[in-house]
């Protein structure tokens, strides 16, 4: 019987860096229900590891936290990578095939490594992403096994600044290896986005505490990818520095505020003595820049605003009050929340949030690279013993009295009566002969 697998993922944010566990089960059922979160100021900024000894011991405790839930130890992670430089490059390769030939994945994915072979100028690769595929000049889904003179594959790179991924590989030396580094849009946009988002033409936004990250779909592929260096801390600083208030009773004011979108009809009420409709006219003018900023997006992407049909609106600083009506007010498109991928069970109804929804989609995407028997926990293995229905009765050291002999010439009539000593023996003899029951290692 095949064993179950554990998936570890983790996900650093500006504000916080969030671990989870997933369970797969043979049959392919992925659950979760340990996750654990730590909060940090200032070690993370845009995305982008700062200090890498405050973020590595927020790293040990919340993996500590998560092996004391499994009983186990954690051997290997996977990664999230976002942050401010994080966006799509497009780069096209042509060749010339022989047309007697059929066109093979191997031919693919050497027109593709192709793609990555020029260096760009301050940035590495992270990750490609196929675009479009053209054989004789016309576009199809798949070229594999296909004829004809040329083949021209259009590719989105993923790329980042150097420290983005630097600083992530120097998080990983303390001890436990990260097992794959997964671009945290891109596994958000493939487990929450339907097919049909995809097809007809949708904008993933992640609203985070600095970044805002724009992922935008259409015809099944990944058009356009962009990081923006603003998000809902920039709010927040706005109420602290135009109400001299300290920068946690701005956050408090911003959340409490009912639509601090809409000023002129904020009530005329104060929060931690600061007045609200004054509060919201900060937020407000910030969050229209920001909006602002995410529709340019559509234009930056070569696409007209009538080829998205939709946009999905996800991250920690995505449900403020009246966020959503305002977006789909201003870029006229259809604004939801996003949900938690599908494929993945949530047992524990206390983390079943959507504020945890990349660390979620992070899982179910490794869920789907992980090979056959490999794991991310090691369980605890512990002895097999013997097993007790009973309290033992103390091993009697004395020697039995010796039976009182027969007269000489007459039979004995009566045999000697069992003792209950030797009852308690026979029951332990056959106790300690018996197959032991095996220990469940899962939890």
């Amino acid at each position: 019987m095949e064993k179950n697998q554990y998936i570890v993922a983790l996900e650093i944010g500006s504000s916080k860096i969030v671990g989870a566990i997933a369970e797969k089960t043979s049959a392919g059922y992925l659950s979760v229900k340990h996750l654990q979160e730590e909060k940090h100021v200032n070690s993370v900024r845009y995305g982008i590891v700062q200090n890498v000894e405050n973020i590595k011991t927020s790293i040990n405790h919340i993996l500590k936290n998560l092996e004391g839930m499994v009983d186990g130890r954690v051997t290997q992670v996977y990664m999230g990578v976002s942050g401010r430089s994080l966006h799509s490059i497009v780069s096209e390769v042509n060749r010339s095939v022989g047309t007697t030939e059929a066109i093979t994945k191997e031919l693919i994915d050497r027109i593709i490594h192709e793609a990555t072979s020029t260096p760009i100028r301050n940035h590495d690769t992270v990750d490609i992403v196929p675009r479009a595929f053209y054989v004789d000049k016309v576009e199809t889904p798949n070229p594999v096994g296909q004829f004809g003179s040329s083949i021209k594959i259009k590719v989105n790179l993923i790329v980042a600044k150097p420290a983005l991924k630097l600083n992530l590989n120097r998080l990983m030396n303390f001890g436990i290896p990260a097992k794959d580094y997964i671009v945290t849009p891109l596994a958000v946009g493939e487990q929450i986005l339907s097919d049909s988002d995809r097809e007809l033409g949708c904008m993933l936004v992640d609203m985070g505490a600095e970044t805002t990250t724009v992922s935008i779909y259409k015809n099944k592929a990944l058009i356009y990818l962009n990081t923006l260096p603003l998000g809902g801390r920039n709010l927040t600083r706005d109420v602290m520095n135009g109400m001299s208030v300290l920068e946690e009773t701005a956050e408090n004011v911003k959340k409490n505020i009912n639509n601090p979108l809409d000023p002129s009809n904020v009530s005329n009420v104060t929060i931690e003595n600061v007045n609200a409709p004054e509060a919201a006219k900060y937020i407000s003018a910030r969050a229209g820049e920001i909006i602002a900023n995410i529709n340019q997006q559509i234009a930056d992407a070569g696409m007209a605003s009538d080829a998205i049909q939709s946009i999905v609106l996800i991250g920690g600083s995505a449900h403020l009050g009246g966020l959503p009506q305002k977006m789909e007010e201003t870029i006229k498109i259809k604004v939801r929340m996003g949900q938690n991928p599908p494929t993945l069970n949530i047992l524990n109804p206390e983390i079943n949030r959507m504020e945890y929804i990349e660390v979620f989609s992070l899982l179910a995407k490794a869920a789907e690279m992980i090979e056959p028997g490999e794991t991310c926990v090691e369980l605890n293995k512990y002895e097999d013993g013997p097993v007790f229905n009973g309290p033992q009765r103390p091993v009697r050291t004395e020697p039995e009295p010796a039976p009182a002999p027969t007269r000489p010439g007459k039979k004995a009539t009566k045999q000697r009566k069992t003792s209950r000593w030797d009852s308690w023996k026979t029951k332990l003899s056959g106790l300690l002969s018996e197959d032991d029951d095996n220990m469940d290692d899962d939890q």
